[in-house]
């Protein structure tokens, strides 16, 4: 069997390993079909998470098919699914509560556990989601990733009255300004990088994309960061108008924030991470399900798993969409 294997930072190498054993219990054993390179994967490559272990097999963003199943599976052989990379308790005070993204004993696949990009892998059938026949594997790749923007935005609401402002333009940002564009919003997505730009506007007619210094003194009802800098989230906060709210799904260590700005105006701050599970992956299996979602252009890239190489360097070049292997 053919794994991506990251030996340390910057270190990945394509290895023939042993055949996997026949899946227990409630596992199942998946045939990948597409992985997603994610922000997180670069991360992790590049050696820039804390808690990453290596050496690690990477990926997390993962669509295959159930090739056996353990005795107790909850699905059959022949199931086309996604993974849930995001491993949860059930048992702790959090997801006593039904906050299982916030697991106190969490382990995430291709971070601080190895994850799927390999021909085959197993996991507990727990933390997959069959795919509907209708929805190509192109879409279903997304669900994923689209999960994080479909619990970002339960957080502040959005309608056809709304104002929003996404800021940077990577995956997450994408996927929010379509989702944001398809509620009806008046939608202003902002990075740096002008091929960046021009990816997104492609996404919704109601979409206008600018450079950060082209924000001027504009005001939002909402903002979702999705750039995860200190300077992004300090500009943010700044472009949020009276009784809006601030959604931050990007990360970074730390950032100076305007206490008076926020007091004075009745801010909210919202910090998202990943998802509910399934709650939020059945949401983004609707809205993936509706024509009139566009999310097509966001897939800039299917490479064979063989050229890994090329496509993390892609990648970590900023000037795409989603890349995918393809297994």
């Amino acid at each position: 069997m053919l794994e991506l294997f990251l030996k340390s930072p910057n270190e990945m190498e394509m290895r023939q390993t042993e055949s996997l054993p026949v899946p227990k219990g409630e596992e199942v054993k998946i045939k990948l079909t597409y992985g997603g390179i994610c922000g997180s994967d670069l991360r992790v490559f590049k050696g820039s998470i804390n808690y990453a272990s290596y050496p690690i097999r990477p990926g997390h963003e993962l669509l295959g098919t159930v090739i056996e199943a353990g005795e107790n599976a909850q699905y059959r052989i022949g199931t086309r699914v996604v993974v849930q990379p995001n491993s949860f308790c059930g048992e702790c005070i959090k997801c006593a509560k039904g906050k299982t993204n916030l697991c106190q004993h969490k382990k995430s696949l291709g971070i601080n556990t190895d994850g799927g990009f390999s021909e085959e892998f197993i996991i507990s059938s727990r933390f997959v989601l069959p795919v509907p026949e209708e929805l190509s594997d192109e879409k279903a790749i997304l669900i994923e990733p689209f999960a994080v923007v479909v619990h970002a935005f339960t957080k502040a609401e959005i309608t056809k009255e709304t104002s929003v402002a996404i800021i940077g333009c990577g995956n997450e940002g994408m996927l929010a300004a379509s989702l944001a564009s398809y509620l009806g919003a008046e939608v202003t997505a902002v990075d740096i990088n002008p091929l960046k730009l021009e990816l997104v506007k492609s996404l919704g007619n109601n979409i206008k994309a600018i450079h950060p210094e082209d924000l001027k003194d504009q005001m939002f009802d909402v903002v979702i960061e999705a750039a995860g800098t200190k300077t992004s989230i300090e500009q943010a906060m700044q472009h949020v108008t009276s009784g809006g709210s601030m959604v931050m799904i990007g990360i970074t260590q730390e950032a100076n924030f305007p206490v008076a700005h926020v007091v004075r105006n009745e801010i909210t701050l919202y910090g998202s991470i990943i998802y509910s599970f399934p709650t939020d992956f059945q949401k983004a299996v609707e809205y993936l399900q509706n024509d009139n979602f566009n999310i097509e252009p966001i897939v800039s890239k299917i490479m064979p798993v063989s050229e890994f190489q090329q496509a993390f360097d892609k990648a970590l070049s900023g000037d795409y969409g989603k890349i995918l292997l393809k297994f």
